[in-house]
């Protein structure tokens, strides 16, 4: 089950591992192509060009293996989809969920990503 965005699919727990170890900057929108996705999957696809330091990835919300975004304990109180999450060095940066505008976005990729 893919994502109909122009993201880097995660289809695998393995695969976000490998993500997040070999990069040191990752966001992960983990989602449907819901009303309250799509924007964000755009928001991130019009960054990814201004963002080179940082992956973009996105994840198929209702897949098995996203339990691995699901179960977080940074995301164990979200009710809202998508469940975005920001990775620094292999650890948990910063996660969000629900809507969020490109003002959002860029505030928290330049506060946790600082190059």
């Amino acid at each position: 089950m893919t994502l109909q965005t122009d993201l880097s699919h995660i289809t695998t727990a393995d695969e976000l591992k490998k993500a997040i170890t070999e990069n040191e900057n990752v966001m992960v929108c983990c989602g449907r192509m819901g009303p309250m996705c799509v924007p964000v999957y755009g928001v991130m696809e019009e960054l990814e060009n201004q963002y080179t330091n940082v992956k973009f990835f996105d994840m198929a919300f209702d897949s098995p293996e996203a339990h691995i975004i699901r179960n977080l304990p940074e995301c164990q109180s979200f009710a809202g989809l998508p469940f975005t999450v920001y990775y620094k060095n292999g650890k948990v940066a910063k996660a969000t969920s629900s809507i969020q505008n490109m003002e959002q976005v860029t505030e928290i990729l330049d506060s946790e990503f600082k190059s």
